[in-house]
């Protein structure tokens, strides 16, 4: 017998996600159940080779059910995650609302999956920022060999990060260029299409963003406090696949030889480091999988102990629905009774 899980946020990409790694991983679970608003109620959604009717979140009992993936706005996981978590189902939510409550163990199960037992506080999970989801992956095991002490990261972020009307607009956007009839931008403060844009959530008053805060406070909470972060984070023409470059500061000296090998043996960690053409990984080629990408590894000669390295995901797996399912997963391996 298995469990009872439902995935809140069913009809959006990330929801979307949870449903088709639920079904790949094959989750142990008696009954899946897909939420939406009630706009939504009836809507098909795919689960494996089957689908399901999406039900309407207002309307249902969670009595029951013991897991729920929530991918849904911030505003919706502060109204409705207590709920749910008060009917003794545990919830995973994707937001950035539980991400700094003390009390919410904020989680990425190849870097502190331990922390998953503080789940009994509020019956309540957090997934990290998808930025912060992979780079702490790569960071972890360098950090267990040679201790970080500063992180410098410069992202570039697909649009997938920002909704499916945001990849709607860089579609629309570049067609619009190529036939010459230009379209305003809605869902970007510049055009998104053939241009970066330095700027993901609302600025802060010291001039950085949201999310680069987050990649920050997030770091520090799954890794390590003591280390020093600072991050520029930049939304690119991509549909699908954050990439990130990393400069790392180390309390001793590692070599690229070294960290290679670390990586190499690393989970989730999957190293593509040839120094020739082509010898490298890019957005395209993480679509669809499940591992954080590692390339471009090398010593950075201007500060002491330092190296560089190049980190690609894919930001609706690792990033969001992935990790989700890899910590229920370990929740329902470790802590939940099964059903039966």
């Amino acid at each position: 017998m298995g469990y009872k899980v439902a995935v809140l946020g069913a009809t959006g990409n990330v929801g979307q996600e949870m449903l088709n790694i639920l079904a790949e991983r094959e989750f142990p679970a008696d009954e899946v159940v897909a939420l939406a608003s009630r706009r939504s109620q009836g809507t098909e959604v795919s689960y494996g080779e089957s689908t399901l009717k999406v039900k309407a979140l207002d309307t249902y009992d969670f009595a029951g059910t013991d897991i729920c993936l929530m991918a849904t706005s911030g505003e919706m996981s502060a109204e409705w995650a207590p709920k749910i978590a008060a009917k003794g189902c545990v919830v995973i939510d994707n937001s950035s609302k539980w991400r700094m409550d003390p009390d919410v163990p904020l989680v990425v199960p190849e870097v502190n999956a331990d922390a998953i037992a503080g789940y009994t506080k509020k019956n309540i999970i957090a997934n990290p920022n998808c930025s912060t989801a992979q780079m702490v992956v790569a960071m972890k095991p360098l950090h267990d060999a040679a201790k970080i002490t500063r992180c410098v990261v410069s992202t570039y972020q697909s649009v997938s990060g920002a909704g499916r009307e945001a990849m709607d607009e860089l579609f629309t956007q570049t067609r619009s260029i190529f036939v010459n009839d230009p379209k305003e931008p809605e869902q970007f403060t510049k055009q998104i299409a053939f241009n970066v844009i330095p700027h993901i959530d609302v600025f802060m008053e010291d001039g950085s963003t949201k999310e680069e805060w987050k990649m920050v406070v997030e770091t520090k909470k799954i890794l390590d406090p003591k280390i020093k972060v600072t991050a520029t984070c930049v939304r690119v023409p991509v549909f699908v696949g954050h990439s990130e470059a990393l400069n790392l500061e180390f309390e001793r000296e590692i070599s690229d030889d070294e960290a290679r090998d670390i990586l190499r043996e690393a989970p989730g960690c999957l190293v593509v480091d040839k120094r020739e053409d082509g010898g490298y990984v890019t957005p395209v080629e993480c679509v669809g999988e499940y591992a954080t990408y590692i390339s471009r590894l090398r010593v950075d000669p201007t500060i002491e102990n330092g190296l560089n390295l190049w980190v690609v995901s894919d930001n609706l797996r690792k990033g969001a629905a992935l990790n989700a399912v890899q910590i229920a997963e370990i929740l329902g391996a470790r802590y939940l009774k099964k059903a039966g």
